[in-house]
């Protein structure tokens, strides 16, 4: 999840010290933080993490021990937001120059595009060096990668376009040139979109044909989810069917890779979990939303307890709510104050809002507005 708790210069605060602190106490076995950029050109909130050769690493390295306490890891979740990279602190670019409502962008060149896998890599080595378990490489909801992946986002004619091949390209180069910067035995992941969930968007059978071409890279982990904040598309837990969302696609992907497979999304009962595994449809469940609800939750769990978590119940849920809600009540998990789990949907997107006007000041201080990898 993007924790959003940043300090607004890139690096990590106490209350994110203590968040994966505390998840790691809760038993679970990896945290993978969302997002961690490698420049602040393309950033995807203030709050982000930047972890590039200009960063104060002291900050960072703390959260790699407070993070792996209890025999658990702590991944980096590499990011970068291309097209829905936030206005306020960028000049938005994608694969495609796009002008439609409510999303507005340049198209990155071919110079540009060459760059970006050894941006990843070169934030995956420096993860390596502060002391991170593990890096995923994030190619969904709608985020550069998977922009790329997409004919919605994805309109380019050159190598980089039209066929899947081509949109899966620059996933591609972006593995090898991160595997190339870790070594061989350094865990990396690639979270992956079952779907756009968008009519004309990346599908199904694109997705599968991308898991077949992750079968034969040097990845050792595939993270199933689905969506994008593409401007008006629902999120999968809009929709009718109950979670786990993707669970019917993991079994498809089972057909085309023997690599590792974990669901993330809509997960949210113990039973629900246990099913997963035990018919071998996956060999992770990723939780998020749970985990901010009960961050002791895997620990509860394994002792029979809690085994149907209680989720809030909202009056209403005005646009962005909900994810405002979420991230907010992170933020009180930070601060040890997560036993009150207030449902004041209202006051939760205030504070949401306020702290990213206030991060964004910070942020425009210390980066400026640019595209430049600071």
């Amino acid at each position: 999840m993007s924790d959003s708790l940043g300090d607004g210069t890139g690096h990590p605060t106490n209350e994110q010290h203590n968040l994966y602190e505390r998840w790691a106490e809760g038993g679970l076995a990896a945290s993978i933080i969302g997002e961690v950029q490698g420049g602040a050109g393309y950033a995807e909130k203030p709050g982000n993490l930047v972890l590039n050769e200009s960063s104060s690493f002291k900050p960072f390295e703390e959260l790699a021990t407070r993070g792996a306490q209890n025999g658990a890891h702590l991944w980096m979740q590499l990011g970068h937001a291309g097209a829905l990279a936030y206005a306020p602190t960028s000049i938005p670019k994608g694969p495609s120059a796009l002008n439609l409502p409510g999303l507005s962008c340049e198209e990155l060149s071919t110079a540009e595009i060459s760059q970006i896998p050894d941006e990843f890599a070169r934030t995956a080595g420096l993860a390596k060096q502060v002391g991170v378990g593990g890096v995923q490489i994030h190619a969904a909801h709608g985020f550069l990668l998977s922009q790329f992946l997409s004919p919605l986002f994805n309109q380019r004619n050159d190598a980089y376009g039209e066929s899947i091949e081509n949109r899966a390209r620059l996933l591609m180069e972006t593995i090898e040139a991160t595997r190339n910067a870790v070594g061989p035995g350094y865990p990396i992941a690639v979270k992956l979109n079952s779907s756009d969930q968008l009519e004309s968007g990346f599908n199904e059978e694109d997705a599968l044909k991308v898991v077949e071409m992750l079968q034969h890279s040097t990845i050792d982990l595939i993270d199933i989810s689905g969506g994008t904040y593409f401007p008006g598309a629902k999120s999968a837990s809009d929709g009718v069917k109950p979670g786990p969302y993707f669970a019917e696609f993991a079994q498809r992907a089972r057909s085309v890779t023997s690599k590792p497979i974990m669901l993330t999304g809509g997960i949210k009962t113990h039973a629900q979990a246990a099913e997963l595994i035990s018919e071998k449809i996956v060999d992770i469940v990723g939780l998020a939303r749970a985990l901010v609800v009960e961050p002791s939750l895997p620990n509860l769990w394994m002792a029979g307890k809690l085994p149907n978590p209680d989720f809030p119940r909202f009056s209403h849920t005005p646009e962005g709510g909900v994810t405002a809600w979420y991230t907010m009540r992170l933020t009180e998990i930070g601060e040890g104050k997560d036993r009150s789990m207030s449902t004041d949907i209202d006051q939760a997107l205030k504070n949401y809002d306020k702290r990213d006007e206030l991060r964004t000041e910070i942020w425009l201080s210390h980066f400026g507005k640019s595209n430049a990898a600071n």
